[in-house]
């Protein structure tokens, strides 16, 4: 074994960045690390992995315990044997059969039992800023709100990105009296499938050992129905399932109103303690603030249900992120600049849990202020590059050094395409951006209507959070180091740039600069 690990240092070390990016790719997706779930052994081994290879670019440890940031955390795991849901109308009951009919979220600590009346509330939303409430005048009290994916077109997209996140949606239902909340997906906006949200399902979720960082305390119920069977739900009221659906897709307002039926529920959850690791190195810089360049370790682990392979290897998602972190801390080695700000190189664990480590790291920093984030998840170099997508671009000063870095390596920016698919906060950036730090995500772009937005879809129709998201899969491999480029210039720019960065005045996110 060691032998073979001698051979393969060797052959990395002699081979060219688009080998090397590739190299780690195939490391971290291999079928050895069991699909990197959040604090098990196969994560620990891609712990070790990038501890070494931060230690080899010279980086320095972020602080007293290495590399590492060990966090304490609580594994959810659902008896569905033992677990049940069911409609409840006129003391009749329904039975909704769990992993066919509707799936429960152990992202919420579930209560053992309960029974609640159910409201359909729209998107669920409450965004004060744009006047917009879908909760207002309506009883809530002790009701679990029924609500179709989406939001309102009406409202910019980080925006309503912003309220649809599971801390914000949970502060809104608690104070409106809710206890809970049950989705409805909608087909034409879900990047996941109800086919491989139900194949999921039983991977086990993580919290916080930390209550204080526990976004969705108080909660007692959440889960989501299959849109096939959801149509039971608005029996005896004026509305069935596909005129909700319609009005959603013409972009015209969801009607608010009682169900005729309530529901009834109980869950039998295992719980465990753990530890899982966030890896951290820097570059350290001549004055006191810190730029951190984030990607996230962690993926989905096994499938406890699918049949064949069982693996979500996370190639794209998101050893491609980590093997550009680890490939970027090496360039800069060589080119042996030393960064006015600190530069800090962090892999995260747990994302695919409800970014719980790059929250925990934000929240205990073991960095100098960090002053921008530059996140990197599932950019998918699946095709050349031409276009670089910023999610965040019309947030804050960063835009302007990703122009000028962009310009120079002959790249078109563009801002997100897809707003409604609410990925400015679903990424480790939003960790940062709680806590007043401006931040982008970058991936690959594209011309709408090309080609490279047919790849861009058919993969996150057939691959996103799908065992198939493996080595297999066509890769640009040259693409992928043009993209390190942009990460290293960017990260330099920003690093040794005077001004520090800073939210734009217009931007709502400036609210949360400290």
């Amino acid at each position: 074994m060691r032998l073979i690990a001698g051979l393969f240092a060797v052959g990395l070390a002699l081979a060219g960045p688009a080998e090397r990016w590739w190299r780690h790719v195939e490391y971290l997706a291999s079928d050895e690390l069991e699909g990197r779930g959040t604090g098990s052994p196969g994560h620990q081994k891609a712990v070790d992995y990038v501890s070494k290879h931060l230690r080899e670019a010279g980086l320095k440890p972020c602080g007293t315990k290495g590399y590492r940031q060990p966090m304490a955390l609580v594994e959810r795991k659902l008896d569905e044997s033992q677990s049940r849901l069911a409609l409840v109308r006129d003391g009749q009951e329904r039975e909704l059969k769990l992993g066919t009919d509707a799936v429960l979220s152990t992202r919420t600590d579930l209560a053992e039992s309960l029974e609640a009346g159910l409201v359909f509330a729209g998107y669920g939303l409450s965004i004060p800023e744009q006047g917009y409430d879908d909760l207002a005048g309506l009883d809530l009290k002790g009701k679990v709100v029924v609500y179709l994916s989406g939001s309102p077109d009406s409202v910019p997209g980080p925006l309503r990105a912003h309220f649809s996140s599971a801390g914000e949606r949970a502060k809104a239902l608690l104070r409106a009296g809710a206890v809970g909340s049950l989705s409805i997906p909608n087909p034409k906006n879900s990047d996941v499938p109800w086919a491989r949200t139900v194949e999921a399902r039983l991977i086990p979720s993580m919290a916080q050992g930390y209550t204080s960082l526990d976004e969705t305390k108080g909660v007692r119920f959440s889960g989501s129905l299959n849109p096939e069977a959801a149509g039971p739900l608005f029996a005896g009221t004026e509305y069935k399932l596909e005129d909700l659906m319609a009005l959603s897709t013409a972009s015209k307002p969801l009607p608010r109103f009682p169900l005729k039926m309530a529901l009834r529920a109980k869950s039998k959850i295992e719980r465990r303690q753990l530890v899982s690791d966030n890896v951290c190195g820097m570059l350290p810089g001549t004055v006191q603030e810190s730029v951190v360049l984030s990607a996230h370790l962690d993926h989905l682990g096994r499938s406890a249900t699918a049949s064949g392979d069982q693996i979500y290897n996370g190639a794209m998602d998101n050893a491609s992120g980590i093997a550009t972190l680890i490939e970027v801390a090496r360039s800069l080695k060589e080119r042996k600049e030393r960064p006015r700000r600190t530069l800090v190189f962090l892999a995260v664990t747990g994302e695919e849990k409800g970014l719980i480590g790059s929250r925990f790291f934000a929240s205990f920093p073991t960095v100098l202020a960090m002053v921008a984030n530059i996140n990197f998840d599932m950019y998918l170099p699946l095709h050349p590059l031409e276009y670089i997508m910023a999610l965040g671009l019309e947030e804050s000063t960063l835009r302007r050094p990703l122009e000028e870095v962009s310009t120079r390596l002959k790249l078109k920016v563009q801002p997100d395409l897809e707003p409604q698919r609410n990925r400015f906060i679903r990424s480790d950036q939003y960790s940062f951006i709680q806590k007043g730090v401006p931040a982008l995500a970058l991936k690959f772009g594209y011309e709408p209507k090309s080609a490279a937005d047919q790849i861009q879809k058919e993969w996150i129709a057939k691959r996103y959070h799908a065992v198939s998201d493996d080595l297999s899969q066509p890769v640009d491999r040259q693409a992928a180091t043009q993209f390190n480029k942009v990460i290293e210039e960017l990260a330099l720019a920003v690093a040794n740039q005077a001004e520090r960065p800073h939210w734009n005045e217009a931007s709502f996110f400036r609210r949360f600069a400290q």
